[in-house]
């Protein structure tokens, strides 16, 4: 959704790392483009006139002023200001101290309520809580057999006394949502569940009578949080509909939905300022997993191409399973070769983070490759899936058996080509490869000094002495006198001896004296004795 922001931004900051210091020219000229960056992402006009004058001032003080690299400095500025405007820090749920915990939802129609309800009771499930579903939403068509749907999908139980509207042409609702609402409390305090979600009605604008019934809900089951639920894609009248819900209902926090969509997400940087209540949560997808908690430290990382790696360590430790983790550990440490059934886990274990896509996004700097993010297939993913599932479990242990005729056979168990089988196993066989060289200890191709990796040994030679590599003499000059002192310095080295410097050389050579030197151990031609100065 940051991605043009983010372009804008690094434009902006790149322009800037060529200066040494900066002007009062130079900074208006970049607090200029910032300004327009905001307004073109749709930030309201409010905020963006104060984040610009803060970091004008900010950027004009002695924090820059004084700073070795202005540039980085300014980076620092913005970063800070992002962090302000996007709510500061994170703040968790607040939960009753006399359970059950009442989260009321309430925002527009149309903004995910009924399906964000589903995302944060799993959420709140895989927390150890045991949350119950209220739908107290009569109003829209489907939105009671909806909110089943996705609570038996979150596995979690729904209270639905009344069907609500069903079909396009179901006519008036029936049933009270206020006393759905109240009643729905009861029963989970009687079944002792510790949180209940109220999922209210929507509007397809600022209805007064729609406002006062989820005043009304309010009222009767008292909540202890009212998080407003609002499309990150609506841009600036976000904030005129988040004004209009916090005077008529009021609410304590704000869930950021369709966060992964492809608009200017102005609404996700100014609600928080605007209303003064932090961002809880943002829903980043379809699926039910598709929802984090919202980190404004994290997400102004984003926006300025710097990574998520916080967030990305988080998915991959619900990911991965951390028994397979080390046995895949002390496989490699006892020198087992890395097979294709291991490369399959492994891959299956990146599925369940979610998308590659987004993973990949949340590395620092993948805003220079956003052109090869964006044509990223995911379906290349499900196509090397389908070649290993197609292998014999021999085959996937030892790829080397892989014949002609075994490609041709996988090939057609996969629905692929055999160019696809060969693609796939010459890229294993590299990854192979280098699994081997971390094991030994000689770390990852590129990667100078990076050592053994934790519980991998390096292998010992078999009763055999390694063979030393031949000191290699850079740059062998052809004066035959500095040749020779350059080679005792190279056997010094290999030895393990760094040459002594003499004093007063502030390189650490110098000259060999005129004493030192034997004509006929230099092998000169006949004649040239004479030019050493003897």
């Amino acid at each position: 959704m940051f991605a043009t922001l983010s372009d804008r931004l690094a434009s902006t900051f790149k322009n800037l790392r060529t200066k040494g210091r900066l002007s009062e020219a130079d900074v208006d000229a970049t607090v200029r483009e910032i300004r327009r960056a905001l307004l073109d992402a749709d930030v309201a006009v409010p905020v963006v006139r104060e984040f610009t004058g803060r970091v004008r001032e900010r950027a004009l003080s002695v924090e820059v002023s004084g700073a070795l690299n202005p540039a980085q400095q300014v980076v620092k500025i913005v970063n800070d200001e992002l962090v302000g405007i996007l709510g500061g820090q994170n703040r968790p749920l607040v939960l009753a101290k006399t359970p059950p915990t009442v989260i009321l939802l309430a925002g527009l129609q149309g903004a995910g309520k009924t399906t964000l309800a589903g995302k944060l009771a799993l959420h709140l499930r895989e927390q150890g809580h045991t949350p119950i579903l209220v739908a107290a939403d009569l109003q829209r068509p489907n939105a009671v057999t909806q909110l089943t749907v996705v609570a038996e999908r979150a596995g979690v139980p729904v209270f639905a006394p009344h069907p609500g509207v069903q079909g396009e042409d179901g006519g008036e609702p029936t049933g009270d949502p206020v006393a759905v609402a109240r009643d729905g409390v009861a029963l989970a305090r009687d079944r002792q569940h510790d949180v209940v979600i109220v999922d209210t009605a929507g509007r397809l604008g600022v209805d007064a009578d729609m406002m006062q019934q989820a005043a009304d809900i309010r009222d009767a089951v008292d909540p202890d949080e009212i998080l407003f639920v609002i499309d990150a894609m609506i841009g600036q009248d976000a904030v005129t509909t988040a004004q209009a819900f916090a005077d008529g209902v009021g609410f304590t926090g704000v869930v950021l939905s369709k966060l992964d969509g492809d608009a200017r997400g102005g609404a996700a940087l100014s609600v928080a300022s605007v209303t003064g209540r932090p961002v809880l949560f943002a829903s980043t997808g379809e699926k039910l997993t598709d929802f984090e908690v919202f980190h404004p430290d994290r997400m102004a990382s984003r926006i300025l191409d710097m990574g998520d790696i916080l967030t990305l360590i988080e998915q991959a430790e619900k990911a991965f399973d951390a028994e397979q983790a080390e046995a895949m550990a002390g496989k490699l440490a006892a020198g087992e070769d890395f097979t294709l059934e291991d490369f399959l886990q492994q891959m299956q274990a990146m599925r369940n983070m979610g998308s590659m896509k987004k993973m990949l996004g949340m590395l620092p700097g993948m805003g220079q490759m956003r052109e090869a993010l964006d044509n990223f297939d995911e379906r290349e993913v499900d196509k090397v899936e389908a070649v290993i599932r197609s292998m014999t479990p021999a085959e996937r242990r030892s790829p080397k058996i892989i014949n002609g005729s075994r490609r041709a056979r996988i090939a057609r168990g996969s629905g692929t080509t055999t160019t696809d089988v060969n693609q796939l196993l010459d890229r294993f066989a590299g990854a192979q490869k280098m699994m081997k060289q971390m094991a030994r200890g000689g770390g990852a191709p590129g990667l100078p000094g990076m050592g053994n990796l934790p519980g991998m040994g390096g292998k010992k030679s078999r009763g055999r002495m390694t063979p030393q590599p031949r000191a290699k003499v850079k740059g062998r000059s052809g004066n035959p006198a500095k040749r020779a002192q350059q080679e005792r310095e190279a056997a010094a080295r290999a030895a393990g001896q760094a040459p002594k410097a003499p004093a007063g050389s502030a390189f650490g050579a110098a000259a060999p004296k005129k004493s030192d030197l034997d004509p006929a151990a230099l092998g000169l031609p006949p004649g040239l004795e004479k030019y050493l100065g003897r």
